[in-house]
């Protein structure tokens, strides 16, 4: 008796499992382009970012050194403009004030 009520369960569950497959096997089949044109795209636009991050990043640490340069190359001729700039002030504050006239018009 349980061998025929086995007997029948495999009869129904067979073509329900078979059904399951199907539908399944289709949606993947479906949906395998997508995934492909996903992966393909994924890779094309993690090379592009990896390539523009190698590019960016160099040019940041050329902008980066030579900033450091700048400020070594300066830093040292800082007293000297802060002497010009003094004496540029001084100069202008004793030339007599002369009053600037505008262009006129006849």
């Amino acid at each position: 008796m349980i061998e025929a009520l086995l007997a029948m369960m495999l009869v129904l569950a067979v073509p329900v499992i078979l059904v399951v497959v199907v539908v399944k096997l289709a949606i993947t089949l479906l949906f395998l382009p997508f995934k492909i044109l996903g992966f393909v795209l994924r890779m094309v636009f993690g090379i592009v970012g990896a390539v523009f991050g190698l590019i960016f990043s160099g040019l940041g640490l050329g902008l980066a050194a030579l900033s450091v340069l700048a400020v070594a190359v300066l830093a040292p001729l800082l007293p000297i403009l802060i002497l010009g700039v003094g004496i540029w002030l001084v100069v202008r504050a004793t030339r007599a004030n002369r009053p600037r006239t505008a262009v006129q018009v006849i």
